[in-house]
């Protein structure tokens, strides 16, 4: 009875992010109970190995009481402080502190907000302030990629390049501009370095119509999350990173959902040597325990904000909960974690997780497994050969995810007929060999896609 209640107020009252709002009505929600490690419990009983970490947040995993206990103990000592006014507390100022220490760079100070679509607009403000302190104001213009994703909030949204993200939204902005995905899989190019030069080749083109005298920033995904888990070939990043530098224009790694050990290091920066300008964090920086983000600023950008405002005047952007005590210990908590075992498990799980993964190629239905540590998708076709895609009518994405929670597994099932994988890091092989049973369980369920 409790159940359905729930469902009732949830029907009546919840209005949903990204969702289908009148199927969701139709359908009713599914409420979840509880959850341990990388198993979630529903309201009615069925357990499930949660193989997307939440919304990719759940680095950790569930049911870590020691995190429960830093929260309490901060609630009950301070549960809320302004970063404003010259006041901070103490988790906010040591989170900060130990941020700087694992980042990338001179990636040296951090300004936190509410998660990762907050981040990227604090970012795109403070870029703003950065050119028209140096005088040179022109430069306002932003690229990022297609099938990327930068959050969905009014200016972030703009850099996503997600049509249902635009559309009745009047997005993208005029000064929002993309240029291709790398898409391996999808891409006519025969070799990796063909990649890279094309994407090379695209920045420097869309600079050189938009003069680089008003072009700001390029934003960039270390694996393009939403956009299907489209893992760009090593040497993408770096590449784009030097053009940058080349250009004159700011480079700005997102790490919302890489960041914090996703795909194996701490960051994924890590991979590559990256040293961006800014990098945008969130979801695993308190393993989705409580709501933060982070924006990591480089000493040379800071250093020009910080000396552009006459004296006594303060920076114009800030947030109430920025820097909130109770997720800042949260994240210190969490950290320990990832610094105790569990980045390590994540490096050498990893491997062995996309390992498993690509022996579902040998499925009738999958075209493509592609992977970077626990970050991962799968892609269905319906011809090898020709990498044709389901026809929309046979509605892929609603059926691998029922199919899915009907075989035990959580998964997210994209609209282009993808399945993206972020289970917690802290998963053991045994869960993984789970997980790869219950998924290819679930794809048996779509052999009628072949006729």
């Amino acid at each position: 009875m409790r159940s359905n209640s729930l469902i009732e107020k949830d029907r009546a009252h919840y209005f949903h992010p990204v969702v289908p709002i009148r199927a969701h009505e139709k359908r009713g929600v599914t409420v979840m109970q509880s959850g341990q490690g990388v198993f979630l419990t529903d309201s009615e009983g069925n357990e499930l190995l949660d193989g997307f970490a939440g919304l990719w947040c759940v680095n950790a995993g569930y049911g870590h009481e020691n995190v429960v206990a830093a929260a309490t103990e901060q609630m009950q000592r301070l549960p809320y402080a302004t970063g404003y006014f010259h006041f901070g507390s103490e988790p906010a100022i040591e989170l900060a502190a130990k941020l700087a220490e694992l980042s990338p760079g001179d990636l040296d100070h951090v300004f936190f907000t509410l998660g990762g679509s907050d981040a990227v607009d604090t970012v795109i403000r403070m870029v703003r302030y950065y050119f028209n302190a140096r005088g040179e104001s022109s430069k306002k213009h932003f690229i990022a990629l297609e099938k990327g994703y930068h959050g969905s909030s009014s200016n972030g949204a703009g850099l996503t390049a997600l049509p249902v993200f635009h559309d009745k939204f009047d997005l993208p902005m005029q000064w929002q501009h993309h240029i291709a995905s790398p898409y391996p899989y999808r891409n006519e190019a025969i070799s990796d370095e063909e990649i890279i030069a094309q994407g090379v080749a695209n920045l420097k083109a869309k600079v050189a119509e938009l003069g680089a005298e008003n072009t700001a920033a390029f934003i960039m995904e270390l694996v393009q999350g939403s956009g299907g888990v489209i893992v760009p070939p090593e040497g993408y990043a770096k590449a784009m990173q030097d053009t940058c530098r080349e250009l004159g224009i700011l480079f700005i790694v997102d790490e919302v959902i890489t960041g914090f050990g996703r795909t194996g290091p701490m960051f994924g920066c890590e991979h590559e040597g990256l040293t961006p300008d800014f990098l945008t964090t969130a979801k695993g920086l308190t393993s989705g325990y409580a709501p933060m983000g982070a924006v990591f600023v480089s000493d040379g950008v800071y250093q020009t904000i910080a000396d552009a405002a006459p004296e006594g005047v303060p920076f114009g952007h800030g947030f109430t909960y920025s820097g909130h005590p109770v997720s800042a210990a949260v994240a210190l908590e969490v950290i320990k974690l990832y610094e105790g075992g569990m980045i390590e498990n994540s490096k050498t799980v990893g491997a062995y997780f996309e390992a498993q993964l690509k022996t579902l190629l040998d499925h009738p239905l999958v075209g493509d497994v592609r992977a970077k540590g626990l970050l991962a998708a799968v892609e269905i076709v319906t011809d090898k050969s020709t990498k044709a895609k389901p026809a929309k009518e046979m509605n892929v994405a609603a059926r691998l995810a029922k199919a899915g929670y009907e075989n035990g597994v959580i998964f997210r099932a994209f609209a282009d007929d993808v399945i993206g994988l972020a289970p917690p890091i802290c998963i053991t092989e045994t869960e993984v060999d789970l997980l790869i049973t219950r998924l290819r369980a679930t794809l048996n369920t779509l052999l009628d896609l072949k006729g």
